[in-house]
C-alpha cells in the first residue's frame, strides 16, 4: 500500500467515535473529509473543535448523508449510536463507491445474516465496487484476529475458550449503560443473549470458517446479578436491587461438542447478589491442541477510563487501508491485509 493516503469520513462521535475521530485526524495515512453527528450540540461545529485538538480542520459536522456523499471519502468509519444502524444509509454509501469499516455488530458472518439484508448490501457493494468490514475489540479482535494469529502455532486445534471481564462503571455511553444496567431484575435478559447471536456467535463462525472448521450450531445464554448497595457511576446511579452485572455464554458446537466458547461478564459494580468472582478488565484465552496455549491479556489499570475508547476505535481506524484495497463485498478478516502504520509522516496531496 506504500504511501497511499485515504479520504476518510467519521460517522458518529460517541464513546468510540470520538476517539476514532481524534485518531483519524492524527493518522499519517488518513485525511478527514467528512463528519456525521447525531447531537444538535455538535451540528455545525468544526471537527477539530469536537475532537478537542486545539485547531480547526475545515470539516464541519453534519447530520445529512448527502454531505458525506458529496465529500467523496474513500472510506466511512461507521459508528452509529446504539440501535441506529441504517441499512439504507450503508447501501447509499456503498453504491457511491465508498467503503465502510464499522463497529456495528451485525455483519461478521454473511451466511447467517438476514438473506434480504445481505443481498441488499452485497448488491450495493457490487454496484459501487466497494467493501464492508465489521470489526471491534470483542467481538472482532479477540474472537477472530487474535485466535487466527495464535493458531499459527498449532497443527491440531481442539478448542478455543475466551473469557472476558469488563468494568464499565467509567464508560461514557449513557444509552448503553442505562439500557442494560440499573434495571429491574424482571427485565428480560433474553435480549442480551439475542444480541450475542449475530455478534459474538457470528464472530466465532467467521473464525471457524477461516480455519476450515465450520460450526454446526451456536447456543447462547445470559444471566444477571444485582447491586447490593446504591452506587454512583460515571453516567448514572445504580440503585440497590437493580442489575449491576450480566454475563453471556456463547458456545459454537462442532460434532456435538463445544469447539469455540466466548464468555463475557460486564459489570458496573462489584458488590453483587449473588456474589460473582469478577476479574480485571481483559481477556483470558485457552487454546487446546497439539501446542496448547494459556494466555492472559490485561488492559492498563492506570487511566483505564480515558484510554479504553482506543481499544474500541483503533482497530477500525487501522483497518481502513485494508478495506479500501479489498475486493468488493462483505469481507472477513482473513481476506484483508491488516497492518497498522506507525511513525510515518507523509502529508503530500491526495491523488
Amino acid at each position: 500500500m506504500g504511501k497511499k493516503r485515504y479520504r476518510v469520513a467519521q460517522w458518529g462521535t460517541g464513546h468510540t467515535g470520538l476517539r476514532s475521530l481524534q485518531t483519524v485526524l492524527d493518522h499519517p495515512q488518513h485525511e478527514l473529509v467528512g463528519l456525521r453527528v447525531y447531537s444538535d450540540a455538535k451540528l455545525g461545529r468544526d471537527a477539530g473543535d469536537i475532537a478537542g485538538i486545539g485547531r480547526e480542520t475545515g470539516v464541519i459536522a453534519t447530520k445529512k448523508i448527502e454531505d458525506i456523499l458529496a465529500a467523496r471519502p474513500d472510506c466511512v468509519i461507521y459508528m452509529p449510536l446504539l440501535d441506529h444502524t441504517s441499512t439504507d444509509d450503508m447501501c447509499r454509501l456503498l453504491e457511491a463507491g465508498i467503503n465502510i469499516v464499522t463497529t456495528a455488530t451485525e455483519f461478521f458472518h454473511p451466511p447467517t445474516m438476514d438473506p434480504a439484508r445481505r443481498r441488499r448490501l452485497e448488491t450495493a457493494c457490487e454496484r459501487g465496487g466497494s467493501s464492508l468490514y465489521e470489526t471491534g475489540p470483542g467481538p472482532g479482535f479477540i474472537g477472530v484476529n487474535f485466535p487466527l494469529v495464535a493458531s499459527l502455532l498449532l497443527r491440531r486445534l481442539d478448542s478455543v475458550k475466551i473469557t472476558q471481564f469488563a468494568d464499565l462503571s467509567g464508560r461514557n455511553s449513557p444509552a448503553f449503560i442505562q439500557k442494560f444496567f440499573g434495571v429491574d431484575r424482571a427485565t428480560d435478559m433474553s435480549e442480551v443473549a439475542a444480541r450475542s447471536i449475530p455478534s459474538d456467535g457470528a464472530s466465532l463462525r467467521q473464525f471457524a470458517d477461516a480455519v476450515g472448521c465450520p460450526l454446526d450450531d451456536v447456543t447462547t445464554s445470559a444471566r444477571s446479578a444485582l447491586a447490593k448497595k446504591t452506587t454512583k457511576i460515571l453516567t448514572t446511579t445504580i440503585e440497590a436491587g437493580t442489575v449491576g452485572a450480566w454475563a453471556i455464554d456463547v458456545i459454537g458446537l462442532r460434532g456435538g461438542k463445544p469447539f469455540l466458547t466466548f464468555s463475557r461478564t460486564m459489570y458496573v459494580v462489584k458488590d453483587l447478589d449473588p456474589r460473582w468472582k469478577l476479574g480485571d478488565t481483559g481477556w483470558h484465552v485457552d487454546i487446546a491442541g497439539d501446542a496448547p496455549l494459556d494466555i492472559d491479556i490485561r488492559f492498563a489499570k492506570e487511566n483505564y477510563d480515558p484510554i479504553s475508547p482506543g481499544y474500541n476505535a483503533h482497530i477500525a481506524v487501522n483497518s481502513v487501508a485494508g478495506v479500501c484495497e479489498a475486493k468488493p463485498g462483505i469481507r472477513a478478516t482473513d481476506e484483508l491485509r491488516l497492518v497498522p502504520i506507525f511513525g510515518m509522516d507523509y502529508r503530500e496531496p491526495i491523488v
